[in-house]
């Protein structure tokens, strides 16, 4: 858990000092997403000690390219991005590979761009076309980062529920942004 001065500083701020090399403000950059992109990379590895060496690997290498980071769309996504590379390394690297990769998770990799690529601002405005349930668990999963399981215990219902809901909702908004391209 962050301390609450932390929280309130902001991500432009704490981007600029991490470009400067400030260490305190990379620890708080890291402590502000590691939770999240811990249990990221660990949809892909499967193991722990594994799954922690990719995500120091992968914050290495947002550390290492902030200064691209151009501030257009998500820096979550930004973020997700290098990890999920890193990831997909080790694998390629180590010879890992898992042969039972879900099709959720490769569909996710090859769509990512598109809601990555949009700012959350610009996200939440789209959002405002679906209904509250079906915006509650798009916002959980592409803003919030949470995967369907834990999406579902939160708003009670089926993984399965939240997968589809999920996926048409994603669905209608891509036909939205494709209509105002």
């Amino acid at each position: 858990m962050l301390p609450e001065q932390h929280k309130k500083i902001s991500l432009q701020h704490l981007i600029s000092e991490c470009i400067l090399g400030n260490r305190q403000m990379q620890e708080i950059l890291y402590q502000r997403f590691a939770v999240t992109m811990y249990y990221q990379c660990l949809r892909y590895i499967k193991n722990a000690a594994d799954t922690e060496d990719v995500l120091q690997e992968g914050f290495i290498r947002v550390f290492a390219n902030l200064h691209k980071y151009r501030n257009e769309g998500s820096f979550e996504g930004w973020v997700r991005r290098i990890m999920i590379r890193s990831a997909l390394s080790y694998l390629r690297d180590n010879k890992k590979y898992n042969c039972h990769t879900d099709i959720e998770d490769i569909q996710e990799i090859k769509e990512a761009n598109i809601f990555d690529t949009l700012a959350e601002k610009d996200i939440k405005r789209l959002v405002t076309k679906l209904s509250p349930e079906v915006k509650k668990i798009f916002i959980l999963h592409v803003i919030e980062g949470y995967n369907h399981r834990k999406i579902a215990a939160i708003i009670g219902c089926n993984e399965s529920t939240s997968k589809s809901q999920y996926y048409r909702s994603r669905t209608r908004l891509q036909k939205i942004l494709l209509k105002s391209a």
